[in-house]
């Protein structure tokens, strides 16, 4: 096969495979997507990211053990397009948050509705 043949080749599968790597997306197969969990805790760090965000939440329980919780959510555009904005919730800040917890029992979460202390609760999503 000459080179012109495997360029036009190799264009013409990147092409047909490019925009489905693009669409791609991961299952949410790992949360428990039929029930959800509710915490109340202080938030430890928020992550602006694409194509996730997270929220890291300590979360003390009525025995006073403390557990920190990593909570998945929305990208930055998802975000912004709910009326968030990166310095709505902060470290520090008292947060609950009703989301869909790892199917394993670990503590993470998907994101469902966030509401800051005094505040409205909010779809993160």
């Amino acid at each position: 096969m000459s080179v012109r043949k495997s360029l036009f080749a190799a264009v013409l599968g990147l092409s047909a495979v490019g925009p489905a790597m693009v669409l791609a997306h991961h299952s949410h197969g790992n949360y428990d997507l039929h029930e959800y969990t509710y915490l109340t805790g202080t938030v430890q760090e928020v992550l602006w990211l694409n194509p996730h965000s997270w929220i890291h939440l300590r979360v003390t329980d009525e025995a006073g053990s403390v557990t920190d919780w990593a909570l998945e959510g929305g990208g930055i555009n998802a975000l912004t397009r709910g009326g968030w904005k990166p310095d709505d919730i902060k470290p520090g800040d008292e947060v609950s948050v009703r989301c869909h917890r790892l199917r394993d029992g670990s503590q993470g979460c998907l994101m469902g509705y966030v509401t800051p202390k005094g505040g409205v609760e909010k779809e993160w999503d």
